[in-house]
């Protein structure tokens, strides 16, 4: 501990992200990147964003992405907030809209960020138990804001569960809660169900956050976005602009519009996860698998016989990370990021024990 910190260092507990190695030949399934590579379009974006504008500051409210990001739902610009990646959206959305001094509602099996931005921010939390085969039930949400509460916050597909919320039920929470925001992460919702984006018109309090991290397979330019009424993306702008006023450069501008406007290459490669998906999904089942079915682009997995540390151990010394959680209701569990079917097929190799 450093005596010059301050004393709300001395109280975190930094969320921990998935291991990235550096050695060669190691088979990344933990971390749910997409094992295809962006559109070309991105790569012929991002050649010509290289170039002797480097040296300007970027556009500082990434006004061509927004459009483009809001033509692509049937809203406006004014709808639309981007930031670095979706955990800098959700970050704002933390210190910007929740910080009511309320408990923030949220499930007991989640992502990780969100206790660690609570411990930031400074908002109480109180945490509703999935059920027993780890859903999410939406009454439990409408029971518990009957108490005073500073806002509800879901990702849908769940993660690390992988499971998803029907719309239907989404709409039932927001409207539940129209006196508090109602966040929905939906950082793997292109791979399976209907985004919540559609009910933003009618709904004040409703922010849906997305990313391009995953479907458009750009991790490592780190955008994310947000759909929400202009008063609650006026909100996050002020926050945006009271902490950095240039959160996008001019590369993840120009490669975030690039990857949304090749909608065909969206939909092959997308389309591809979500096969592979299926099929591992079976071949797990095949050896003894539990699989909570899944509409990410990963699969939550447990075996009646091998622990979590076992499988882990045994997939690392073949070379192969996956992701294992080890609190109390996930200790069983390890989650397998969905490959391509050759990848895949290592997974399977290597957990029946061929060469």
């Amino acid at each position: 501990m450093c005596r010059f910190w301050s004393p709300v260092v001395h109280q975190l507990t930094p969320h921990t992200p998935g291991e990235q190695p550096r050695s060669p030949g190691i088979l990344k399934l933990n971390t749910n990147e997409n094992p295809y590579p962006p559109s070309p379009t991105v790569h012929r974006a991002l050649s010509e964003a290289i170039a002797d504008s480097l040296r300007l500051y970027p556009d500082p409210d990434s006004s061509e992405l927004k459009l483009a990001l809001a033509a692509s739902v049937g809203l406006t610009a004014q709808h639309v907030f981007v930031g670095n990646g979706s955990d800098e959206v959700l970050a704002h959305t933390f210190h910007g809209l929740m910080s009511h001094g309320k408990p923030l509602l949220m499930p007991d099996v989640s992502y990780g960020f969100y206790p660690a931005y609570c411990r930031l921010y400074g908002v109480p939390f109180k945490l509703i138990p999935l059920a027993d085969n780890l859903t999410l039930r939406v009454d439990d949400y409408l029971t518990a804001v009957r108490q005073p509460y500073g806002g509800v916050l879901i990702a849908n597909p769940n993660a690390p569960t992988g499971r998803l919320i029907q719309l239907s039920e989404i709409e039932r929470l927001v409207e539940g809660c129209r006196e508090s925001v109602v966040v929905i992460d939906e950082a793997y919702i292109d791979f399976g169900g209907d985004s919540a984006v559609s009910l933003v018109p009618r709904f004040e309090n409703l922010l849906v956050v997305q990313t391009f991290s995953k479907a458009r397979s750009l991790a490592g330019l780190r955008v994310g976005y947000a759909f929400g009424h202009p008063t609650l993306v006026e909100g996050l702008e002020r926050v945006k602009s009271s902490f950095n006023s240039y959160p996008l450069d001019r590369i993840a501008q120009a490669g975030a519009a690039a990857a949304l406007a090749d909608v065909e290459y969206f939909h092959r490669t997308r389309d591809a996860v979500v096969r592979s998906r299926e099929s591992l999904s079976l071949a797990l089942e095949s050896l003894g698998f539990e699989v909570q079915p899944s509409m990410a682009n990963f699969v939550f997995v447990r075996h009646p016989r091998k622990s979590a540390q076992q499988l882990m151990s045994t997939l690392r010394s073949d070379g192969i990370l996956v992701r294992h959680f080890n609190s109390p209701r996930t200790a069983e569990f390890i989650r397998i990021t969905v490959g391509t079917p050759e990848q895949c097929a290592r997974l399977i190799d290597s957990l029946i024990g061929r060469p």
